[in-house]
């Protein structure tokens, strides 16, 4: 289990940096410190201490993935993939479906998680974080990770899904990714990347540009689909991706980017993607 664990992590991983979604790195796009090799480098990192996460807890192997990363890469790459992913890692393989076997597994979380995740924060360094005036990341935790989590669930879709069982990546990415797959793996993923942005502003967007401009990167997002995207709006998408570029990348939708990892990561354990048609599709583009 434990290779084909990590096997699937390493593709959900590279499958999001692959796909040319809008706003963020993928092969055709860098940003001054990040470039898509970065990210591979980063899968390949964290995707055999993720596949541990069930043995060695969801926080210490957010820790080690987060610590194996820095090693590799100069800069934060995967700090929200590695939160979301080591929990469904640690889920997978529990003798129910995935989604009751997250949901304990999330119930179960302790304040050692929260203490390893915080470590694992500070060392990441992520831009845009800011200060809460409780459980602030700066200090020890002194609550468990997910009620951690749910003090920032407000403010950070990260943490949102630690409350509400991984809701957006269930409900919103996955069944994106199924209603777009028969126009092949990129758009499928690219879709489901826009109808996320679409249903909430990106919360890193939020955090850095403030809230009418997450407002208008969700309305844009929409606009794409309701052109008829992925049937027609080729020119909408690239627009978008103008615009969420400009201003020195400070529009980059990478809390979303986050959920696609998420998201492909549940639809290659759950069959919604054929594994083997994906690293096919990834190994022509890495």
């Amino acid at each position: 289990m434990s290779e084909q664990l990590e096997a699937l992590i390493r593709l959900a991983c590279q499958a999001e940096v692959l796909a040319r979604k809008p706003g963020n790195v993928h092969p055709e796009a860098s940003f001054n410190d990040l470039d898509a090799d970065d990210f591979l480098r980063a899968a390949d990192a964290v995707a055999p201490r993720l596949a541990e996460a069930a043995e060695l807890g969801v926080g210490k192997a957010v820790y080690e993935s987060v610590r194996a990363t820095r090693q590799s890469v100069a800069t934060n790459a995967n700090l929200g993939i590695c939160l979301l992913l080591a929990p469904c890692a640690a889920a997978v393989g529990q003798g129910d479906a995935l989604r009751p076997a997250l949901a304990r597994r999330l119930e179960a979380l302790s304040v050692d998680d929260a203490r390893w995740a915080y470590r694992a924060i500070r060392l990441a360094m992520p831009g845009g974080l800011g200060t809460a005036e409780q459980q602030d990341v700066s200090d020890e935790p002194t609550v468990t990770l997910l009620e951690a989590m749910r003090l920032a669930a407000d403010r950070d879709d990260v943490a949102r899904q630690f409350v509400t069982g991984f809701e957006d990546v269930f409900e919103t990415g996955l069944s994106a990714l199924r209603d777009f797959r028969a126009a092949g793996i990129e758009r499928a993923i690219i879709g489901a990347h826009l109808r996320l942005m679409a249903a909430r502003p990106d919360t890193l967007i939020l955090r850095k540009c403030g809230p009418g401009i997450a407002t208008e990167s969700a309305q844009r997002a929409a606009a794409v689909l309701e052109a008829g995207w992925p049937d027609r709006g080729d020119a909408d998408l690239a627009g978008l991706d103008h615009w969420l570029r400009a201003d020195g990348h400070r529009r980059n939708p990478g809390t979303t980017a986050d959920l696609i990892a998420a998201t492909i990561f549940v639809a290659l354990c759950e069959g919604v993607l054929d594994s083997a048609r994906v690293r096919q599709w990834a190994f022509k583009l890495a």
